[in-house]
């Protein structure tokens, strides 16, 4: 009985494909999750998921756009766009909110691949995103769906980590929006999944030079301000 609901409770992992068993073996033999990049030196990928809606339980991945800071700087030639095959598009009303058509999901990647192929494009970088629990769970549930992985990069979260590097601003800082804004970051395509990763970064450099002024040095001391923040939320 206990085994029966066990069994259910953990879903069988996917049948996969000789070719993505293959790579899916020497991306986990070959990489190793970096969980204490340098803020100065160290590679560090922020990134952005599009999904067919807000649900963390119902909904799921349709794009992925993502790139990387480095060296106190945006690397635009390393960055990362990719939209997942759906054998069902989206509604007209959520195509209206990322933009991606009807035509566009259903001659996306496979969903493998894609996956696949952004675990490559990570190699082990830690993830800088704004409001984590939304991009990691749309991430994760995609990933032991296609791949049975359980995708554990490390985060940082720019919601909580903005609010502790800038606290005087905060009280009118309450999205996205409102920092971009304030730091004069203008993003003209909004909920694209590349643009929004873009944006998203020039926050997070303004968040990797307060954190050096601050004498901080590594990625596990973003995530801990972050966790101070959290507590302060809570506790406020």
């Amino acid at each position: 009985m206990i085994s029966r609901l066990l069994s259910w409770l953990r879903p069988a992992a996917p049948a996969l494909l000789p070719g993505h068993a293959a790579r899916l073996a020497a991306l986990r033999k070959g990489i190793t999750p970096d969980r204490d990049a340098d803020l100065e030196q160290g590679r560090i990928v922020v990134v952005d998921v599009e999904s067919t809606g807000l649900s963390l339980a119902n909904d799921h991945l349709i794009a992925i756009g993502a790139v990387a800071m480095q060296g106190g700087r945006i690397v635009l030639a390393d960055s990362f766009e990719i939209v997942l095959r759906q054998d069902v598009a989206s509604g007209k009303d959520n195509i209206l909110v990322h933009g991606i058509g009807g035509s566009a999901q259903r001659e996306g990647v496979a969903p493998e691949d894609a996956l696949l192929d952004f675990l490559q494009y990570l190699d082990g970088a830690p993830l800088l995103a704004y409001h984590v629990s939304f991009d990691a769970t749309m991430l994760r549930k995609a990933y032991k769906k296609y791949l049975g992985l359980d995708f554990r990069h490390a985060w940082a979260d720019l919601a909580y980590v903005m609010p502790a590097l800038f606290p005087a601003p905060v009280r009118r800082c309450h999205a996205l929006d409102d920092w971009l804004k304030l730091f004069h970051v203008d993003n003209d395509a909004r909920h694209n999944a590349l643009a929004d990763a873009l944006a998203t970064a020039q926050l997070g450099l303004m968040a990797l030079r307060a954190a050096r002024a601050q004498k901080l040095a590594r990625f596990r001391q973003l995530q801990e301000i972050e966790k101070g923040q959290r507590w302060l939320g809570a506790a406020g």
